[in-house]
């Protein structure tokens, strides 16, 4: 699956519609035991104002395990965490799936290398949400 990257944003199409996305990615955050703290309707808010807007959710999710060290070793990386996935669908209907790349992220708050296995996964989440 190609992934495109542009200031530190990766994106990948997904497969599946963008509530078909949602939810996979959902059972996905849940079957590796990490925590939803909040998906962000968009496209619903959009409506609620009587704007038209394509399918457009944000995932916030994460794991205090893995992100208090990132904020002890930066803590402005607290401005980034905890991680987030888009779901967004275009005026077309294709979907795509992005995300902050860790990469950018360790660059943007100069948190120890080490560290980055701690968000690595959201890629991973990305990718099976998407196939």
């Amino acid at each position: 699956m190609p992934q495109t990257s542009s200031n530190g944003i990766s994106s990948i199409p997904s497969a599946h519609t963008a509530p078909e996305t949602v939810a996979r990615l959902r059972a996905a955050l849940e079957a590796k035991g990490i925590t939803l703290f909040a998906v962000i309707d968009h496209s619903g808010e959009a409506a609620k104002a009587g704007l038209p807007m394509p399918d457009t959710k944000l995932l916030i999710f994460g794991n205090p395990a893995a992100g208090t060290p990132l904020m002890l070793s930066a803590p402005s990386t607290a401005l980034d965490l905890p991680l987030k996935i888009l779901v967004a669908e275009n005026q077309s209907g294709r979907v795509t799936i992005s995300w902050n790349d860790p990469a950018w992220l360790q660059t943007r708050h100069a948190f120890d290398a080490a560290l980055l296995p701690n968000i690595a996964a959201v890629e991973k989440l990305a990718t099976a949400a998407a196939s």
